[in-house]
């Protein structure tokens, strides 16, 4: 994933250096796979060939860096919703700010840029 300013392109680079995190969080829809990652989520991440660095920013829900390792906030997302957390959530961590602040810039109509 290529970062220009504070927006994230995830172009063929990156979603081919991000393949193996999107297919373990692709995976996460089934039910059966949530529980087998809930079980044990670093024996999960070798079962879909995570690098160490992937791997590493599953384990500690770093989604900052899961975006730098090529995974798709679209995929990213079925991981957090494992973890009760909100897009509002994600939001509001990839601008530095709370789900409440995020959530109450976008009822306000989000950044104006310009």
């Amino acid at each position: 994933m290529t970062q220009a300013q504070d927006n994230y392109l995830l172009d063929l680079s990156a979603s081919r250096r991000g393949y193996a995190i999107n297919r373990l969080c692709g995976s996460l829809k089934d039910a059966a796979n949530r529980q087998r990652f809930s079980e044990d989520e670093a024996a999960y991440c070798d079962a879909y060939g995570l690098s160490p660095e992937q791997k590493r920013a599953v384990l500690e829900r770093d989604w900052t860096g899961m975006l730098d390792l090529g995974a798709s906030i679209f995929y990213t997302y079925k991981l957090a919703m494992l973890d009760k957390k909100s897009m509002q959530y994600l939001g509001g961590v990839f601008t530095g700010m709370s789900a409440e602040e995020f959530t109450a810039l976008l009822r306000s109509g989000g950044r104006r840029f310009g």
